[in-house]
């Protein structure tokens, strides 16, 4: 049993921006599921959306926020995350964050613009912003004297009060976690404050934009601890990713068509001009939306992104890494337009969380993708999700600074009790019910649903549900087996959230209730004791 003050439970920017700001305060242990580098922040091309030039302010930034989430975003959410972002970027900036300098005298730094903003207000270092935060953090938090680092420990099932039994405590309060370390034993890290930062759900679908360690492993862990979720039906598709058998999961960042990218069916004809009076520029659902038509409308497996006619050096410059991805497989973007296909990019949902990014279970924090803030609303405005992060894991760290106190006693933690598990013999249960629920919410709970898909949906979800409870159970541990059991429910949660609005909203679009309906303004809310006592009695 290890002991800690903080326990960090992912290595991204909301992670470790956290772990930073706590460390001045006592012991910090940041687990890495799978290697250092590998986050979703990582992954991130775009950049950060803030305030920063003359023409821009945080009126027209908090408009633009408010009108990509539909109508949902928590007004005074979006007013705290706008209005406190540029000095959480400076931050990033004073800790050695190299974003890219403008070339223009009025502006300090290149600013990119991206489908639903109005103004320009993009930091971003070339196209892999996230990298450069990534690198910048890790080298600062490994330099801590405070923070340890854990490498492939993946954690299983938050530890808390209510879970042991512990009646003295009248709130339930979180006391960390059960681990799986690299030998496959599991093992509890206690600490007195837990913060989630595990990032998205994107595996729960078959197409996405995500790394391989999104399966949903923080929104389950909380969910099952008893954290409610909000708003999971809002999953964002990213309208362009590169279509090819051999370049997975690569994103075609929105600023090529900030910058006049412009897209085209096959035969070269534009469209998005049909669909919105913004043409590219358009709030991401409109625009996967329109791509996903055309392409089912014309029995076409992908179309076509177009920067060819954008200065060639000004591409290479300012696009390196997309520019030589898409060369390693053949197109030039200087030459040839991109093949691009939309993939689930963005879980909008998440654990349900205060201004200070605290859940209803005591000392347990949610920052970044994991979190339901009330910011995205019914859709996430480009770049705002790396801003959401650090402006979260600031509060959450400001909020343990004014309020934590070292665990008072020493908690009586069990080890982790095996039971009667025995080693599995069956991993192909594990590879099948994977793939089955990934193609499932593809098909069924995609970018266009219906009540029936959702309806057939849910059938499947609750057996394969069942199924991997009980697989769960009777084998030991590992890890694929632990990302299947969060992805699984994750996925329930989803389809449930979808049935739940009968409406078409923001990135929830049903064919069977096309319009709006005033009915549904409110985040749609799944508490686990109700979630619990339903499924296990259906």
């Amino acid at each position: 049993m290890e002991r800690y003050d903080f326990l960090v439970i992912g290595g991204g920017l909301a992670g470790l921006s956290f772990a930073l700001k706590v460390a001045d305060l006592g012991t910090v242990c940041v687990l890495f599921k799978k290697e250092m580098n590998l986050s979703s922040t990582s992954w991130a091309q775009g950049g950060i959306a803030a305030v920063a030039s003359p023409d821009d302010n945080f009126s027209l930034h908090a408009q633009d926020t408010r009108v990509a989430g539909d109508e949902l975003c928590d007004p005074e959410i979006v007013d705290i995350v706008v209005t406190e972002g540029p000095q959480r970027v400076r931050e990033l900036i004073e800790l050695g964050v190299d974003f890219d300098v403008s070339k223009n005298a009025d502006s300090q730094y290149d600013l990119h613009q991206e489908g639903g903003h109005s103004k320009r207000r993009i930091y971003h270092a070339a196209d892999a912003t996230g990298r450069e935060i990534q690198t910048t953090l890790l080298e600062r938090a490994e330099a801590h004297p405070n923070i340890e680092f854990k490498v492939n420990y993946n954690a299983i099932d938050l530890i808390t009060t209510y879970k042991l039994g512990i009646e003295s405590d009248k709130n339930n309060r979180a006391l960390g976690a059960y681990v799986l370390n690299p030998k496959g034993e599991v093992l509890p890290i206690v600490a007195g404050v837990t913060m989630v930062a595990s990032g998205g759900a994107g595996k729960v679908y078959l197409y996405t934009s995500n790394p391989d360690i999104a399966s949903g492993d923080g929104i389950a862990m909380c969910f099952r601890a008893g954290a409610p979720v909000a708003n999971m039906e809002f999953f964002q598709f990213h309208p362009t990713c590169l279509f090819h058998p051999k370049a997975k999961s690569f994103l075609i960042t929105e600023a090529l068509r900030g910058e006049g990218g412009k897209l085209r069916r096959q035969n070269g004809e534009e469209f998005m001009h049909q669909y919105h009076e913004l043409k590219e520029l358009a709030p991401r659902d409109v625009v996967a939306r329109a791509i996903d038509f055309e392409m089912k409308t014309h029995g076409e497996e992908h179309v076509l992104l177009d920067v060819s006619h954008l200065p060639a050096e000004h591409l290479k410059s300012g696009f390196p890494t997309i520019y030589e991805r898409c060369l390693s497989f053949g197109f030039d973007i200087t030459k040839d337009p991109i093949p691009v296909v939309p993939a689930a990019h963005y879980c909008c949902g998440g654990v349900i969380t205060d201004q200070n990014s605290a859940t209803n279970i005591t000392n347990l924090y949610v920052s970044g993708e994991a979190m339901s803030s009330g910011l995205h609303g019914a859709n996430r405005l480009a770049s705002n999700s790396l801003l959401e992060a650090v402006v979260f894991s600031h509060r959450a760290a400001q909020h343990c600074r004014e309020n934590y106190i070292k665990l008072s006693r020493e908690y009586d933690i069990p080890h982790w009790d095996t039971g009667d598990a025995i080693p599995s013999d069956e991993q192909v249960v594990v590879t099948q019910n994977w793939e089955e629920i990934r193609r499932c919410m593809w098909n069924y709970v995609g970018i266009v649903r219906s009540d029936k898909r959702l309806e057939r949906a849910l059938r499947r979800s609750t057996l394969i549900k069942r199924e991997i409870d009980e697989y769960y159970w009777k084998f030991l541990i590992t890890s694929d087996l632990v990302e299947l059991r969060n992805l699984s429910l994750v996925a329930d949660l989803v389809i449930r959230s979808a049935l739940l609005r009968k409406e078409s909203r923001g990135l929830h679009y049903n064919i069977d209730h096309p319009s709006k309906d005033v009915r549904y303004l409110h985040r749609t809310v799944i508490d686990p004791e109700e979630y619990f006592h339903f499924t296990e009695n259906f």
